[in-house]
């Protein structure tokens, strides 16, 4: 099949780079002209394991290009997919500016009936939206049909995502588009569930948000656990043998960010309010998650008596692991945190490195190494799970500090094992040995 992406940022590279690899001729498209010159020279602009590989193969074997050209992407295309970033507005909700651009850039260089499918996360209505849009541009004698396709990828595990989904979703008003659709996906041989639009522009948001809802709630259960002397994990491996609520996602830390999580629980809430519906339960989730650095940050005040003058290291900075992405990363919380308590920080992350030298520049020290990061600190916090963290050589990190205190916001330790090293070790919701 012939298939377009419009936008290669997250979703949509990922989403031509897969397709490709299915068999399919992909034509990835982007108005900026610097990314897709770097994609043509193999040049990611993002870390995702596998997909550099993933793109280079099939650019090799003439499956996958890009282009800065929509009309001529579109001109050749069966199906077209939306794969722009929607952020949000001041208040919250969805911009859907880019939507709108790629919607009327396709419009005006339609030559036949066209497949045109929303894959970027939008609010439910955005289906209508893109179909007046289209037909108020199109050209005598085109037609189309909007498909809603919500994606369901989690950053650091996109590929295996893309390739076994859970669920795929096709929201489709007729049944002929749905079909095009399930012909696509039909190689995965995977569940699929086809609904009408405006279900599947909801599936997307309900799914996040409620994820979302459901770290708060063991965040606000650990918080709990460290005033009653209780145990979290314990406590998740309980909840968690119950196969009606189950342990995914049930990660008591510094709560959830990234682009998906905070954006879209956000704009829920602000649709469920335009239409007059109260939806207490996702301000409640939200203001549990706005909590977590803050409390992280005042719990190592506790400890150390005062942040003036203190040397703190950090490990992580992207938010979460298998990712340079530092969208509502709590690194940066805890560090503009820090840094306003007049302490002296020393970061690391295996990947995200040169983009939070962008963001961060001359406010902190960026060290090469964990070890490095340990060198002289009166205390070091763990911030990102990342794998290449749990092997330390933890006995060389604590006679590299100049205080062995380590603040564990993602729990990667056993505390048992951290108190026989000599080790000061405060997590989230565990008891902390002497």
């Amino acid at each position: 099949m012939q298939i377009a992406v419009i936008g290669v940022g997250y979703v949509g590279l990922v989403t031509a780079a897969v397709f490709a690899d299915l068999g399919n001729e992909v034509i990835a498209v982007d108005v900026n002209a610097e990314k897709v010159r770097g994609l043509k020279e193999g040049k990611m602009p993002f870390y995702e394991p596998g997909l550099e590989e993933m793109v280079t193969r099939n650019c090799a074997d003439g499956r996958l290009d890009f282009t800065s050209d929509t009309a001529q992407a579109v001109r050749q295309s069966e199906v077209i997919f939306i794969c722009v970033d929607t952020p949000p507005a001041e208040d919250g909700s969805t911009d859907l500016s880019h939507v709108e651009a790629a919607a009327r850039a396709i419009a005006q260089a339609m030559n036949g009936h066209k497949v045109i499918v929303n894959k970027s996360t939008v609010p439910v209505g955005t289906g209508d939206l893109v179909g007046r849009i289209l037909e108020e541009n199109k050209p005598p004698g085109a037609s189309f049909d909007v498909v809603s396709n919500p994606e369901f990828l989690r950053e650091g595990s996109a590929i295996a995502d893309s390739l076994q989904p859970d669920r795929i979703v096709i929201g489709a008003s007729k049944p002929q588009a749905a079909m095009k659709l399930l012909e696509l996906y039909a190689p995965l041989e995977r569940q699929m569930l086809i609904c009408d639009v405006e279900s599947a522009e909801l599936i997307k948001y309900a799914s996040n948000a409620f994820l979302a809802a459901k770290i708060s709630f063991i965040n606000s259960v650990a918080e709990l656990c460290e005033k009653v002397g209780a145990d979290v994990a314990q406590v998740v491996k309980g909840m968690g043998a119950d196969h009606r609520i189950g342990s995914e996602f049930l990660y008591p830390g510094l709560g959830f960010g990234g682009s998906c999580f905070p954006k879209d629980t956000v704009s829920l809430l602000r649709v469920a309010q335009q239409h007059g519906c109260d939806f207490g339960l996702l301000e409640a989730a939200l203001e549990v998650n706005r909590r977590r650095a803050p409390s992280f940050v005042e719990r190592m005040k506790q400890a150390l008596g005062t942040l003036e003058g203190k040397r703190i290291g950090l490990l992580g900075l992207s938010f979460k692991p298998d990712t340079d992405d530092l969208r509502e990363a709590k690194s940066l919380e805890v560090i503009s945190l820090l840094l306003s308590e007049g302490a002296s920080l020393r970061v690391y992350d295996p990947v995200a490195m040169e983009k939070a030298k962008a963001l961060l520049r001359d406010s902190v020290v960026f060290c090469d190494t964990p070890y490095e990061v340990a060198e002289g600190c009166d205390a070091l916090a763990i911030i990102t799970e990342w794998r290449e963290f749990k092997q330390l050589n933890l006995e060389r990190i604590r006679g590299l500090m100049k205080q062995p205190i380590i603040f564990d916001g993602r729990n990667i330790y056993p505390p048992e094992r951290m108190a026989r090293l000599g080790l000061r070790y405060i997590s989230v919701g565990r008891p902390n040995p002497p």
